[in-house]
Parts: C-alpha cells; sequence; structure tokens
C-alpha cells in the first residue's frame, strides 16, 4: 500500500513539530525542511491542512512558526491522515464488469474491506504521543554507542 507524499510528509512534519516545539517554542517550515529534506514550499501546502483541524497552531510575526494545538495523546494518527487526505480511509470500490461482478463484490468484501478495517483501527488506537515516542526509539536504536 502507498500513501500519496502529502501524507508522508505531512505525518513527518507533525512528529517533527511535536518532537521540537512547545508551548514556548515554535517551529518554522525552514527548520522542519532542513531537518527532514522536505520542501519548504511543499510543507507550506501540507501545514494549513493540519492547522484547520485544530492540530497545530500557526504563529505569526518575526518569530512564527507552529507549535501543537493539544495534547500528543489526544490526536489519533487516524485524525492526521484523515486530515491529510480523507480519501485514504474510504471504502474501496471495485466497479463490477459484466463478468464476475460476484466475484469482484466478494474479494471487495471479503479482502479489501478487511484490510481497510483493520487500517482504520489501527491508526485509530494509535495516538501522536505513541507514535512519536516509537519514532524516538527506533532512530535511538540506529546510533551507534560507544563508551570509553
Amino acid at each position: 500500500m502507498r500513501f500519496s507524499t502529502r501524507v508522508e510528509y505531512g505525518v513527518i512534519a507533525l512528529v517533527d513539530i511535536a518532537k521540537y516545539s512547545d508551548s514556548k517554542n515554535v517551529v518554522t517550515a525552514v527548520e522542519i525542511s532542513k531537518r527532514q529534506g522536505i520542501s519548504k514550499k511543499y510543507l507550506e501546502q501540507i501545514l494549513p491542512l493540519l492547522r484547520q483541524d485544530k492540530m497545530i497552531k500557526a504563529q505569526k510575526g518575526l518569530n512564527g512558526g507552529y507549535h501543537l494545538a493539544k495534547d500528543t495523546s489526544k490526536i489519533t494518527m487516524y485524525d492526521v491522515v484523515n486530515a491529510l487526505d480523507p480519501k485514504v480511509f474510504e471504502e474501496m470500490e471495485i466497479e463490477d464488469g459484466e463478468d464476475n461482478g460476484e466475484l469482484k463484490r466478494a474479494v471487495n468484501k471479503l479482502f479489501w474491506d478487511k484490510i481497510n478495517r483493520s487500517m482504520i483501527e489501527f491508526a485509530k488506537e494509535k495516538t501522536l504521543s505513541d507514535f512519536v515516542k516509537e519514532c524516538e526509539d527506533e532512530t535511538m536504536a540506529k546510533w551507534d554507542m560507544y563508551f570509553i
């Protein structure tokens, strides 16, 4: 399964904001762009989607940037993906042809619908807090530790 870059980069940007901002400090699109290797112009198209769904707040001005609008434990990954691309969790529809229409419906019901429900269930149970922690654990596990 492949998600759009808007979803992929939006999740990365939100995790970056969660990791590097707090109530006093904001994160700029330029900072996210540099740290994550995402085009600033593309981020400027993605971040308003997260702001519209009240996941992040934008602070204007000289010291402007983004910070979380609510606690990471109150944001699910379902909310995040749905804000970035509402079509991701829509039910898959397989067009019925003249031949094998019943088989296509059965495949849709028994395979694609189950995959879709599993994705939705997983995304609704996973909070941004959980996800940020897992990302931190994963990135720390990749570092070689040397003690002298």
